[in-house]
C-alpha cells in the first residue's frame, strides 16, 4: 500500500561544475540562471520536508555498489579549471548512517550487494545542486554510486529496490545532465543538433506506464541521436535509478532549458 504522501523522485540536471557559484565565462553570463532558479524552487514542491536525501550522481562509479555511510561527509571538488574560490565552497551537510544501512538492506533483499563506504565524500553532482535546493544544509544526504558497466536494466532494478524509502520520508534524486557531449557543448560556436529530439524522446518515454517506460529506457540507444547526445551514458544512468524508484508513478517534465547549445530537462516521478 502506498502511503498518503510518499516523497516524489527526481532526475535533475546539476549544471557544469560549480557553475551556479561563479561568473560564467564559457558563454552568456546568464546561461545557468533558469536552472539555478528551478533547483532553488524544488523544496517547496514537496509534500513535506524529507527525513533525508538519497542522491545518485553521474560522478561516482564503482565496481561494487557503494553508499556513503559517514555521518559527516567531506566534499569532493571533482571539477577542473574553475576559479580558485570554487574549490573552497562549503556545504556542511550531515550524512545518515541509518539510512545508508537501510539502503544496504533493501538492495541485499534484491540480490544486490552494497559496500558501506566510510571514507568517500559528496561529489559536485550532489553538493553543488543541493547548495541551491537546501541552502541551509539541514537535510542529511547519503550518496549511492553507479555500478561500473552502466547497465540500464541493473540501475532500474536498483531504483525499484530503493522505492520503499519514499514511504519513510527519503527523497531520491538522480543527478546528471540529459545532454552530455562536452566536446560539442564546450564549443561556443557549436550546437548539439540531436539534443532536442533526444530529450523529446526521453520526456515521452518517462511518461509511459512503468513497464513500458523501463523497456524504453533499457533500449535508450535506439532513441534519436542517442550516442551523439551521450557519447558515454554516466549522466543518463541516474535517470534509470530515478525511474525505477518511481515505479507506479508516471514521470513528467518539470524543467526544460537550452544551455551551452543543448537541451536540459528534469523529470519528476510522483
Amino acid at each position: 500500500m502506498r502511503g498518503n504522501h510518499p516523497q516524489p523522485v527526481f532526475y535533475i540536471p546539476h549544471g557544469g561544475g560549480p557553475c551556479f557559484f561563479m561568473e560564467w565565462n564559457w558563454g552568456p553570463a546568464d546561461t545557468w540562471n533558469s536552472m539555478a532558479d528551478w533547483l532553488s524552487s524544488i523544496a517547496k514542491t514537496l509534500p513535506r520536508k524529507p527525513r533525508a536525501i538519497l542522491a545518485v550522481s553521474a560522478h561516482w562509479e564503482s565496481p561494487r555498489l557503494a553508499v556513503t555511510a559517514n555521518d559527516n561527509p567531506s566534499l569532493i571538488y571533482d571539477y577542473y579549471g574553475f576559479p580558485p574560490h570554487t574549490y573552497k565552497l562549503q556545504y556542511p551537510v550531515r550524512g545518515d548512517s541509518a539510512v545508508a544501512e537501510t539502503v544496504g538492506e533493501l538492495l541485499l533483499d534484491h540480490g544486490l550487494e552494497v559496500v558501506q563506504d566510510l571514507e568517500r565524500g559528496l561529489d559536485h553532482g550532489v553538493f553543488i545542486p543541493f547548495k541551491l535546493i537546501y541552502p541551509d544544509a539541514d537535510v542529511p544526504i547519503v550518496q549511492l554510486s553507479l555500478l561500473s558497466g552502466l547497465d540500464p536494466a541493473t540501475h532500474l532494478a536498483i531504483g525499484e529496490a530503493l522505492s520503499p524509502l519514499r514511504e519513510h520520508g527519503v527523497l531520491i534524486v538522480g543527478s546528471g545532465l540529459s545532454s552530455h557531449n562536452l566536446s560539442v557543448m564546450m564549443d561556443p560556436e557549436a550546437e548539439l543538433s540531436g539534443s532536442e529530439e533526444f530529450n523529446d524522446w526521453m520526456v515521452k518515454a518517462c511518461a509511459e506506464p512503468s513497464r513500458e517506460r523501463s523497456q524504453s529506457l533499457i533500449n535508450w540507444l535506439a532513441a534519436p541521436a542517442a550516442r551523439e547526445v551521450h557519447p558515454r551514458e554516466e549522466h543518463l544512468l541516474p535517470l534509470m535509478v530515478a525511474s525505477g524508484a518511481g515505479s507506479g508513478d508516471h514521470g513528467h517534465c518539470v524543467f526544460r532549458d537550452q544551455v551551452m547549445g543543448a537541451t536540459a530537462v528534469a523529470i519528476r516521478f510522483g
